[in-house]
């Protein structure tokens, strides 16, 4: 633990989730306390840290984006203008011919993009790392490098992606696997039908690999319609088989939302029973996710960025708040407890995407803090404004 975790921090008179002027007590990265503010008698100061004034602002626990590529991004260099096909198969073919000449993956550009993603109040990460013949495992090291640069104590969980494919590149199968015998927390698939045309084979491979080595899988599912949920039905059927409930997720999962309602809302209750999880990127151009079903079933929902300025695309600003606002826009949410739900979904609600027991402002939890001025959660929402207070892990970051 560095000195800045070590060191005791009282953030006053700041309002977690709206609520009453509260002061929080953090000690060794934690909140240790949550109590009411009195103006009248301000809380002693303590004698080894800081005091915050927290200006009576709107606070929220830290942003989680559940799905990221780190590794992938150009941030911070020169523009680099898109290239490839439109398809999923042509972005790969253009990543692929091109990363190498940009030195991607890159320690520096990694570092320099979680710089803004924790100034924007992202303080936990869930990243997909490609792994494939050409990269082997080195954009693991480069993202655990860059994490370790920050110098602040964001959480990361390592997904050993496989973006190329799986049963069609050889040797990557043995790759996911000695990325999950080295720590990676997660091996990844992708399409198993349109990349690999495999499947049966793809998921009894990747899922023989979980249950060995005891990893969670994250699985990226863009196939829609009937395809994409026989897809699901494989998915749930090994994860009930082999007892992996909590450690399976699907990213993106597009079918779910082209089903008739009556389908629909059948997958939805085997998710839950089954303890599969989604997560999604807000896209504005694929089939939208039944969201208020997925969590009135208590079905794990996260947000994530996906790439931010890479190969795959220019776009992307990395603010997971302001596409938290995007999210309750597609899923049209406008009442005051469905705006809140979202902003739940991407902070506290997404703490076992990243490993925590709890990620709130409560004691005992990682000192993860965002201050914003907003009159309500909202508010916050809607104008996604300047972040005027991060701390992760207690230690201040803007």
């Amino acid at each position: 633990m560095s000195e800045a975790q070590e060191a005791t921090v009282l953030l006053t008179n700041v309002r977690p989730w709206g609520g009453a002027a509260s002061d929080i007590l953090i000690e060794g990265g934690v909140i240790a306390a949550v109590e009411p503010h009195d103006p009248a008698r301000p809380a002693p100061a303590p004698a080894d840290g800081e005091t915050i004034d927290g200006r009576g602002l709107l606070a929220l626990p830290g942003l989680v984006n559940a799905h990221a590529h780190l590794d992938k991004s150009w941030w911070g260099r020169e523009w680099v203008p898109y290239g490839g096909e439109a398809t999923t198969q042509g972005r790969i073919a253009h990543e692929r011919a091109h990363r190498d000449e940009l030195g991607i993956p890159s320690p520096d550009s990694t570092l320099q993009l979680l710089r803004a993603l924790v100034a924007q109040g992202t303080t936990a990460f869930r990243s997909h790392v490609d792994v494939d013949l050409g990269v082997g495992l080195r954009g693991i090291a480069v993202v655990r490098e860059a994490v370790a640069a920050l110098g602040v104590p964001v959480a990361l969980e390592i997904v050993a992606f496989p973006q190329d494919g799986v049963l069609r590149r050889p040797g990557v199968l043995e790759l996911l696997d000695r990325a999950a015998a080295e720590g990676a927390d997660h091996i990844g698939g992708l399409d198993p039908a349109l990349i690999d045309r495999d499947p049966v084979g793809q998921l009894d491979a990747l899922f023989e690999i979980a249950d060995r080595r005891g990893v969670g899988l994250d699985i990226h599912l863009h196939e829609g319609g009937e395809l994409g949920a026989f897809e699901y039905d494989l998915i749930l059927e090994r994860t009930r088989a082999l007892g992996l409930a909590g450690r399976v997720n699907v990213a993106h999962g597009f079918a779910i939302g082209d089903l008739p309602p009556a389908r629909q809302r059948a997958l939805v209750e085997e998710l839950r029973e089954a303890g599969v999880s989604i997560t999604t990127v807000a896209p504005i151009n694929a089939s939208r996710l039944p969201l208020a079903d997925l969590r009135a079933a208590g079905v794990p929902v996260g947000l994530g960025t996906d790439g931010i300025r890479d190969l795959w695309g220019p776009y992307g600003d990395g603010d997971l708040l302001r596409l938290a606002t995007r999210l309750a826009q597609l899923s049209g949410a406008r009442r005051d407890e469905e705006l809140t739900d979202v902003v739940r979904l991407a902070t506290s609600d997404a703490a076992g995407f990243v490993g925590r027991p709890v990620h709130d402002l409560v004691a005992g939890a990682p000192a993860d803090v965002v201050l914003v001025d907003a009159q309500n959660v909202p508010e916050a929402l809607v104008l996604a404004p300047e972040r005027e207070l991060v701390l992760a892990g207690g230690v201040r970051v803007v």
